[in-house]
This record gives structure tokens, C-alpha cells and sequence, in this order.
């Protein structure tokens, strides 16, 4: 049995197994119970997805360790309008999925997650609020989004990395780690702001709504979340340079 490292992360190892299956080791015992979700959510939610995901299953419990089989394809660092459409056609089903029957196999509901948001937001105004020089913009941001829905399951992390591509084809939907009951909007900061005009449009018209707006508001906070992260872990370089993300809008 062959066994390729390939990488390690704040949750868990992962390793390559005779080429053919991801293993991955909970590192913690909070990352061992959001693997054991994963085994009892993901297999659910991939027969109601236009994309492949991941089907872990257990195979460890000391630590918790699962294995799927392994998803081919490359990051979508480029990607095109016919794949945009893929891509909004992809959230608009998991955006429909039943919540209540994926809160059923474990994915965080909304009371869940408003309380990691309020927790969040509580932090921005004590600790990253009083950094800026000019405030007014991300307070205002904050505001808007104290209310945001948390009614769809949602990804919670989706980015080029975790998006596979194979032949112009999509051929997987990677790292649900962050999955939960969520803001639609969340998941669209990357396909409608951050990729070419003619794809963000794609997948408008694919999703069949426009949630630019929101998505807007939350890809200007998300410098927040690192500023927090550096002042934990005394990373002060991520701290400065992710204030000066936050004020530049």
C-alpha cells in the first residue's frame, strides 16, 4: 500500500492511498467530529448535486480517520462562462437541498450559525473596529449583515482550490469542512466578484438570482476573520496587511 502525503492543514493530515483514495486524520477531536459529519452528511447531499463531492466514509476512530475516493481534476483558476453556468446551476441545487434534512446528518443549523456570527461580529467591533482610521464603511457593512439570512445550506468556503476541472469539464466540489446553514450570498463572494464579467454573469443567470450586493458586503468584511486569527496566533504581519485590505474597501 502506497502512501502519499498531501499536506496537512488546521483540522486534519491528508494522505494519497495507492493513488486512489484521500485519507484524512482529525488532528483535534473537535476536527474528528466535524469529519464524522462529513461522513454522515456528504454521501446524502452528493445524490442531490450536479457535481461530484466527496463520499467519506469511516475507517479510524482513534483518531477519527476517513477516506474517500480521490476526485481528478485541477483548480478552476480560470474559468469560462460554460463553466460559470456549472457553477450557478451547482449552488442553486445546494441552495435547494432540504435544510432541515441536512441539519438531520449533522450540518450546523441557523441558530448555530447566528450565534458564530453574532460572536464574530461582537469581536470585530472590540478588537478590529478601533484599528481603522476610518471606520464608517466596514461598521455599515457589519450592519447590513447582522441580519443576513442563515436558511440554505451552504458550502461556507468555496474558492478556485476547491473547485475541480477536468477537460473544461467541472468534475468536483472539494473541502466541505465549513459547511452549514447559511447566507446564499456567501458562497457567490468568489463566482460573482472574482472572476471575468462574462462569467459572474453566467452564473447569475444559472443560479437565477442576483446576490451580487450581499456578496459584496461579505467579501469586504472577510479581512476581519484574518485580523482575529493574526491576533491569536501573534502574526502581526497578516494583522497590518489585512487592515490595509479592510481600508481600501
Amino acid at each position: 500500500m502506497s502512501r502519499v502525503p498531501l499536506g496537512s492543514g488546521w483540522d486534519s493530515d491528508a494522505v494519497l492511498v495507492d493513488g486512489r483514495w484521500v485519507e484524512r486524520t482529525a488532528r483535534r477531536p473537535a476536527a474528528g467530529a466535524g469529519l464524522e459529519r462529513e461522513v454522515r452528511l456528504l454521501p446524502w447531499l452528493a445524490r442531490r448535486l450536479p457535481v461530484a463531492v466527496p463520499e467519506p466514509r469511516l475507517v479510524g476512530r482513534s483518531p477519527v480517520t476517513v477516506r474517500h475516493a480521490l476526485l481528478r481534476g485541477e483548480a478552476l483558476d480560470a474559468p469560462r462562462p460554460a463553466q460559470g453556468a456549472t457553477l450557478g446551476t451547482f449552488l442553486r441545487a445546494l441552495h435547494d437541498v432540504s435544510l432541515e434534512d441536512a441539519v438531520a446528518r449533522g450540518l450546523p443549523g441557523p441558530a448555530t450559525t447566528r450565534g458564530w456570527r453574532d460572536r464574530a461580529f461582537a469581536r470585530f467591533e472590540a478588537e478590529v473596529v478601533p484599528r481603522l482610521a476610518d471606520p464608517v464603511a466596514l461598521r455599515e457593512r457589519l450592519d447590513r449583515l447582522r441580519d443576513a439570512p442563515a436558511a440554505v445550506v451552504v458550502h461556507g468556503d468555496l474558492r478556485p482550490e476547491h473547485v475541480l476541472i477536468e477537460g473544461g469539464r467541472i468534475t468536483g466540489v472539494l473541502d466541505w469542512s465549513d459547511a452549514r446553514a447559511g447566507d446564499p450570498a456567501k458562497d457567490l463572494v468568489w463566482p460573482l466578484l472574482e472572476t471575468p464579467p462574462d462569467v459572474a454573469a453566467a452564473v447569475t443567470a444559472a443560479y437565477g438570482a442576483d446576490l451580487t450586493d450581499r456578496a459584496r458586503d461579505w467579501r469586504a468584511v472577510g479581512p476581519c476573520y484574518a485580523v482575529a486569527h493574526g491576533l491569536d496566533t501573534g502574526d502581526a504581519a497578516l494583522v497590518h496587511a489585512s487592515l490595509e485590505r479592510l481600508a481600501a474597501g
